[in-house]
Parts: C-alpha cells; sequence; structure tokens
C-alpha cells in the first residue's frame, strides 16, 4: 500500500508567505544601502588619497624637471669654459714659441 504523502508546504505564493519575503526583502534592502554607503565612503577617501598622491607626483616631476634643465645649463655652462680655457691655453702656447723664436733670432 501506498502511502499518502502529507503538503508540508503550498505549492503557491500566499499573502503571507508573500508578506514574509516582503519583510524579509525590506531587511535586507536596509541593510545593503548602509552597506553601499559605506563602501562609496570608502572609495571616497581612496579616492582622495589619490588625488593627493597626484598632486604628489606632479611636484616630484616639476622638481625632476627643474633639475634636469639646471643640470643642462651647469652643463652648456661648463663646455663653455672648457672651451674658452683651451683656446686661451692654445693662444698662450702660441705665444711661448714666438717668444722663444725671437730668442733665437736674437742670439
Amino acid at each position: 500500500m501506498k502511502r499518502a504523502v502529507k503538503k508540508t508546504t503550498e505549492k503557491y505564493l500566499t499573502e503571507n508567505k508573500f508578506g514574509m519575503f516582503e519583510k524579509k526583502f525590506q531587511v535586507f534592502e536596509s541593510t545593503f544601502e548602509k552597506h553601499m554607503t559605506n563602501i562609496a565612503k570608502s572609495f571616497s577617501k581612496i579616492d582622495e588619497r589619490f588625488t593627493q598622491h597626484d598632486k604628489a607626483f606632479e611636484l616630484i616631476l616639476k622638481q625632476m624637471q627643474s633639475f634636469t634643465n639646471e643640470a643642462r645649463e651647469h652643463r652648456q655652462t661648463m663646455s663653455s669654459l672648457i672651451n674658452t680655457d683651451v683656446k686661451q691655453e692654445r693662444t698662450v702656447e702660441d705665444l711661448r714659441i714666438r717668444i722663444e723664436r725671437l730668442e733665437m733670432q736674437m742670439k
């Protein structure tokens, strides 16, 4: 003999079941909104930190560019000084040679 199985759940959605689901959904919705606002706040804090980092990186970049420009100017100045120094040494050496020739001619 087969036993008849009692139904423990109803096949259709009743008002009572819908009311329970609606209450659970309202609770879920309120907690979900709270969590979403917390997440949004944390993202805004992270965004603020990124903007601070961006400002710091811009400052570092400007400093590096100014150091590069100063180094370029220094190299140019030094190369021009070296060139003038070499030219002066050549002229002095040429003058020495001329003086030696003149001394030899006088003797």
